[in-house]
Protein backbone atom coordinates (compact mmCIF):
# COMPACT_ATOMS: atom_id res chain seq x y z
CA UNK A 1 0.00 0.00 0.00
CA UNK A 2 1.13 3.37 -1.07
CA UNK A 3 1.63 6.17 1.62
CA UNK A 4 -1.23 8.24 0.50
CA UNK A 5 -3.40 5.61 0.72
CA UNK A 6 -2.32 4.19 3.94
CA UNK A 7 -2.75 7.69 5.12
CA UNK A 8 -6.10 7.77 3.92
CA UNK A 9 -7.31 4.54 4.78
CA UNK A 10 -6.31 4.96 8.63
CA UNK A 11 -8.22 8.78 9.08
CA UNK A 12 -5.15 10.82 8.81
CA UNK A 13 -6.02 14.84 9.56
CA UNK A 14 -6.03 16.17 6.02
CA UNK A 15 -3.42 18.56 7.14
CA UNK A 16 -0.90 16.49 9.07
CA UNK A 17 -1.40 14.13 6.16
CA UNK A 18 -0.08 16.72 3.55
CA UNK A 19 2.93 17.90 5.68
CA UNK A 20 4.06 14.04 5.88
CA UNK A 21 3.64 13.97 1.99
CA UNK A 22 5.85 16.69 1.55
CA UNK A 23 8.14 15.70 4.05
CA UNK A 24 8.43 12.01 2.12
CA UNK A 25 9.29 14.50 -1.26
CA UNK A 26 12.22 16.54 0.68
CA UNK A 27 13.71 13.14 1.95
CA UNK A 28 13.55 11.82 -1.36
CA UNK A 29 15.78 14.86 -2.38
CA UNK A 30 17.76 14.64 0.44
CA UNK A 31 18.78 11.42 -0.52
CA UNK A 32 19.36 11.82 -4.26
CA UNK A 33 21.47 14.88 -3.34
CA UNK A 34 23.84 12.52 -1.68
CA UNK A 35 25.99 11.86 -4.27
CA UNK A 36 25.88 15.33 -6.45
CA UNK A 37 26.93 16.78 -3.29
CA UNK A 38 29.84 14.57 -2.68
CA UNK A 39 31.06 14.96 -6.32
CA UNK A 40 30.60 18.85 -5.69
CA UNK A 41 31.70 19.58 -2.48
CA UNK A 42 34.37 17.44 -0.28
CA UNK A 43 32.92 15.85 2.40
CA UNK A 44 36.10 16.96 4.22
CA UNK A 45 35.13 20.55 3.83
CA UNK A 46 33.27 21.91 7.01
CA UNK A 47 32.14 25.11 8.64
CA UNK A 48 30.73 25.16 12.02
CA UNK A 49 27.56 25.48 13.46
CA UNK A 50 25.23 27.66 16.32
CA UNK A 51 26.57 25.05 18.70
CA UNK A 52 30.18 24.92 18.04
CA UNK A 53 30.02 21.75 16.11
CA UNK A 54 31.35 21.06 12.61
CA UNK A 55 29.23 21.04 9.94
CA UNK A 56 30.03 18.75 6.91
CA UNK A 57 28.66 20.11 3.74
CA UNK A 58 26.05 17.26 3.74
CA UNK A 59 24.61 18.52 6.40
CA UNK A 60 24.47 22.26 5.16
CA UNK A 61 22.44 20.41 1.95
CA UNK A 62 20.23 18.57 3.83
CA UNK A 63 19.24 21.44 6.00
CA UNK A 64 18.76 24.36 2.91
CA UNK A 65 16.05 21.43 1.32
CA UNK A 66 13.87 20.86 4.01
CA UNK A 67 13.73 24.72 5.29
CA UNK A 68 13.66 25.89 1.59
CA UNK A 69 11.16 23.45 0.75
CA UNK A 70 8.27 24.05 3.92
CA UNK A 71 9.26 27.76 3.34
CA UNK A 72 8.03 27.12 -0.45
CA UNK A 73 5.18 25.15 0.52
CA UNK A 74 4.01 27.33 3.63
CA UNK A 75 2.95 24.40 5.34
CA UNK A 76 3.81 25.06 8.43
CA UNK A 77 4.31 28.31 10.29
CA UNK A 78 7.70 27.19 12.57
CA UNK A 79 10.72 25.44 11.83
CA UNK A 80 13.68 24.70 13.94
CA UNK A 81 16.49 22.85 12.72
CA UNK A 82 19.58 21.26 14.28
CA UNK A 83 21.72 23.55 11.85
CA UNK A 84 20.31 27.14 13.01
CA UNK A 85 19.83 29.57 15.52
CA UNK A 86 16.85 30.38 15.71
CA UNK A 87 13.19 29.77 15.21
CA UNK A 88 12.56 30.31 11.87
CA UNK A 89 8.68 31.98 11.41
CA UNK A 90 7.07 31.23 7.74
CA UNK A 91 5.07 34.35 6.24
CA UNK A 92 1.57 33.38 5.19
CA UNK A 93 1.55 29.90 6.55
CA UNK A 94 -1.49 27.72 5.51
CA UNK A 95 -1.05 26.20 9.32
CA UNK A 96 -0.05 26.80 12.54
CA UNK A 97 2.23 23.59 12.59
CA UNK A 98 5.80 24.12 14.30
CA UNK A 99 8.40 21.21 13.33
CA UNK A 100 11.60 20.61 14.42
CA UNK A 101 14.43 18.80 12.59
CA UNK A 102 17.76 17.19 12.54
CA UNK A 103 18.31 17.19 9.02
CA UNK A 104 21.38 14.75 9.20
CA UNK A 105 21.71 12.65 11.94
CA UNK A 106 24.85 10.54 11.50
CA UNK A 107 27.22 12.58 9.01
CA UNK A 108 30.27 11.79 10.25
CA UNK A 109 29.85 8.31 9.29
CA UNK A 110 29.22 9.50 5.48
CA UNK A 111 33.43 9.11 4.75
CA UNK A 112 33.08 5.50 5.92
CA UNK A 113 29.49 5.22 3.84
CA UNK A 114 27.25 3.92 7.05
CA UNK A 115 23.65 4.52 7.43
CA UNK A 116 22.60 8.57 8.50
CA UNK A 117 18.83 9.72 8.82
CA UNK A 118 16.49 12.30 9.34
CA UNK A 119 14.49 13.31 12.27
CA UNK A 120 11.53 15.19 12.46
CA UNK A 121 8.24 16.08 14.97
CA UNK A 122 5.50 18.35 14.37
CA UNK A 123 3.56 20.07 16.82
CA UNK A 124 0.51 21.99 16.95
CA UNK A 125 1.98 25.20 17.20
CA UNK A 126 4.89 26.48 19.00
CA UNK A 127 7.86 24.10 19.22
CA UNK A 128 8.90 24.77 22.79
CA UNK A 129 6.46 22.64 24.38
CA UNK A 130 6.51 19.06 25.69
CA UNK A 131 7.18 16.30 23.57
CA UNK A 132 3.70 14.71 24.75
CA UNK A 133 1.79 17.46 22.16
CA UNK A 134 3.37 16.76 19.50
CA UNK A 135 0.69 15.96 16.46
CA UNK A 136 3.34 13.43 15.00
CA UNK A 137 6.96 12.28 14.71
CA UNK A 138 8.42 10.61 12.18
CA UNK A 139 12.54 9.59 10.75
CA UNK A 140 13.96 8.95 7.72
CA UNK A 141 16.57 6.34 7.46
CA UNK A 142 19.00 6.25 4.38
CA UNK A 143 20.50 2.39 4.17
CA UNK A 144 20.59 -0.30 1.63
CA UNK A 145 16.96 0.91 1.92
CA UNK A 146 15.40 4.51 2.31
CA UNK A 147 12.97 3.69 4.50
CA UNK A 148 10.40 6.39 6.60
CA UNK A 149 8.86 5.64 10.08
CA UNK A 150 6.57 7.65 11.42
CA UNK A 151 3.57 7.86 14.10
CA UNK A 152 0.63 10.33 13.98
CA UNK A 153 -1.01 8.87 16.97
CA UNK A 154 -2.29 5.64 15.70
CA UNK A 155 0.56 3.38 15.71
CA UNK A 156 3.61 3.10 14.39
CA UNK A 157 4.64 1.87 10.82
CA UNK A 158 7.16 1.72 7.90
CA UNK A 159 7.28 2.14 4.61
CA UNK A 160 10.17 1.52 2.01
CA UNK A 161 10.87 3.78 -0.87
CA UNK A 162 10.85 1.97 -4.61
CA UNK A 163 12.52 2.79 -7.35
CA UNK A 164 9.92 5.35 -8.43
CA UNK A 165 10.67 7.35 -5.23
CA UNK A 166 7.35 6.23 -3.47
CA UNK A 167 7.04 4.52 -0.39
CA UNK A 168 5.14 1.40 -0.03
CA UNK A 169 4.10 -0.15 3.45
CA UNK A 170 6.65 -2.24 4.86
CA UNK A 171 5.29 -2.69 8.27
CA UNK A 172 2.20 -2.01 9.61
CA UNK A 173 1.42 -1.17 13.68
CA UNK A 174 4.95 -2.26 14.86
CA UNK A 175 5.37 -3.15 18.70
CA UNK A 176 9.19 -3.36 20.51
CA UNK A 177 9.66 -6.54 21.32
CA UNK A 178 11.66 -8.10 23.80
CA UNK A 179 15.23 -8.02 22.96
CA UNK A 180 18.28 -8.32 24.81
CA UNK A 181 20.70 -4.98 22.61
CA UNK A 182 21.68 -2.33 24.20
CA UNK A 183 23.67 0.79 22.32
CA UNK A 184 25.99 2.57 24.74
CA UNK A 185 27.23 5.93 24.11
CA UNK A 186 29.74 7.71 25.79
CA UNK A 187 33.35 6.43 27.37
CA UNK A 188 32.95 3.83 30.18
CA UNK A 189 35.80 5.63 32.41
CA UNK A 190 33.14 8.75 32.52
CA UNK A 191 30.35 6.78 33.32
CA UNK A 192 28.27 8.10 36.57
CA UNK A 193 28.39 5.72 38.91
CA UNK A 194 24.46 4.66 38.65
CA UNK A 195 24.26 4.61 34.63
CA UNK A 196 27.87 2.10 35.21
CA UNK A 197 25.74 -0.08 37.45
CA UNK A 198 22.85 -0.28 35.02
CA UNK A 199 25.66 -1.44 32.02
CA UNK A 200 26.86 -3.92 34.34
CA UNK A 201 23.42 -5.11 34.88
CA UNK A 202 22.84 -5.19 31.34
CA UNK A 203 26.06 -6.73 30.59
CA UNK A 204 25.51 -9.78 33.13
CA UNK A 205 22.13 -10.62 31.38
CA UNK A 206 23.68 -10.97 27.97
CA UNK A 207 22.89 -8.23 26.37
CA UNK A 208 24.87 -7.81 23.00
CA UNK A 209 26.70 -4.21 22.58
CA UNK A 210 25.71 -2.70 18.99
CA UNK A 211 26.62 0.84 18.62
CA UNK A 212 27.21 2.27 15.04
CA UNK A 213 27.39 6.26 15.96
CA UNK A 214 23.82 7.08 14.15
CA UNK A 215 20.82 7.80 16.59
CA UNK A 216 18.38 7.52 14.07
CA UNK A 217 19.87 3.94 12.77
CA UNK A 218 20.77 2.37 16.97
CA UNK A 219 17.21 3.51 17.92
CA UNK A 220 15.78 1.97 14.19
CA UNK A 221 17.16 -1.29 15.22
CA UNK A 222 15.85 -1.53 18.70
CA UNK A 223 12.46 -0.76 17.24
CA UNK A 224 12.94 -3.79 15.54
CA UNK A 225 14.87 -5.98 17.30
CA UNK A 226 14.03 -4.66 21.11
CA UNK A 227 16.73 -3.70 23.98
CA UNK A 228 17.68 0.04 24.52
CA UNK A 229 19.74 2.86 23.16
CA UNK A 230 21.29 5.37 25.55
CA UNK A 231 23.60 8.51 25.66
CA UNK A 232 23.50 9.45 29.28
CA UNK A 233 24.55 11.89 31.50
CA UNK A 234 28.82 11.48 32.21
CA UNK A 235 31.48 13.37 33.58
CA UNK A 236 31.74 16.29 31.37
CA UNK A 237 28.51 16.35 30.13
CA UNK A 238 26.23 16.14 33.08
CA UNK A 239 23.28 17.44 31.09
CA UNK A 240 23.40 14.93 28.71
CA UNK A 241 24.68 15.67 24.80
CA UNK A 242 22.15 14.70 22.54
CA UNK A 243 19.56 17.38 22.33
CA UNK A 244 16.00 17.54 23.54
CA UNK A 245 14.07 19.04 20.76
CA UNK A 246 15.56 17.65 17.47
CA UNK A 247 16.67 13.99 18.38
CA UNK A 248 15.12 13.06 22.04
CA UNK A 249 11.31 14.23 21.31
CA UNK A 250 10.86 12.57 17.76
CA UNK A 251 12.67 9.81 18.25
CA UNK A 252 10.81 9.06 21.87
CA UNK A 253 7.61 9.57 20.83
CA UNK A 254 7.77 7.03 18.27
CA UNK A 255 9.49 4.41 20.56
CA UNK A 256 6.63 5.05 23.09
CA UNK A 257 3.85 4.65 20.78
CA UNK A 258 5.44 1.49 20.04
CA UNK A 259 4.74 0.03 23.86
CA UNK A 260 8.28 1.80 24.91
CA UNK A 261 9.61 4.24 26.56
CA UNK A 262 12.17 6.77 26.62
CA UNK A 263 13.69 8.47 29.61
CA UNK A 264 16.13 11.17 30.97
CA UNK A 265 17.08 8.61 33.77
CA UNK A 266 14.63 9.69 36.35
CA UNK A 267 11.39 10.40 34.71
CA UNK A 268 9.49 10.41 31.16
CA UNK A 269 11.34 13.07 28.53
CA UNK A 270 8.32 13.75 26.97
CA UNK A 271 7.05 15.35 30.01
CA UNK A 272 9.85 18.23 30.27
CA UNK A 273 9.22 21.68 28.56
CA UNK A 274 12.27 22.77 26.94
CA UNK A 275 13.51 26.05 28.04
CA UNK A 276 15.53 26.39 24.50
CA UNK A 277 15.69 25.10 21.44
CA UNK A 278 19.57 23.98 22.33
CA UNK A 279 18.29 22.24 25.28
CA UNK A 280 19.80 19.02 26.05
CA UNK A 281 19.36 15.90 27.54
CA UNK A 282 20.29 12.24 28.60
CA UNK A 283 18.48 9.42 26.75
CA UNK A 284 17.02 5.95 27.09
CA UNK A 285 15.12 5.00 24.84
CA UNK A 286 14.01 1.52 24.07
CA UNK A 287 11.93 -1.18 26.12
CA UNK A 288 10.29 -0.65 29.02
CA UNK A 289 12.18 -3.32 31.44
CA UNK A 290 15.57 -1.42 30.60
CA UNK A 291 14.04 1.88 31.59
CA UNK A 292 12.39 0.97 34.53
CA UNK A 293 15.56 -0.45 36.00
CA UNK A 294 17.65 2.83 35.14
CA UNK A 295 15.32 4.41 36.77
CA UNK A 296 15.10 2.61 39.95
CA UNK A 297 19.18 2.42 39.80
CA UNK A 298 19.37 6.59 40.27
CA UNK A 299 16.30 6.52 42.81
CA UNK A 300 18.81 4.73 44.86
CA UNK A 301 21.94 6.59 43.50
Amino acid sequence: MKLKDFLIKAGTDKDVMELILFLSTQAHLVRKGFLTTVRKIPVEEQTVNTFGEEQMALDIYADTVFISGLKNSRLVRYIATEEQHKIIEVENAKHNFGVVIDPLDGSSLIDVNLCVGSIIGIYPGNVLEKGSTMVAALYFLYGPLTTLTFTTGNGVHEFAQNEEGEFILKHRDMKIPDGKIYSPGALRKDYLPAHAKWIEHLEAAGYKLRFSGCFVADVHQILHKGGVFTYPAYKGKEKGKLRLLYEANPMGKIIHDAGGAISNGKSDILDVKPSAIEDRTPIYVGSKNEISLIEKFMKEA
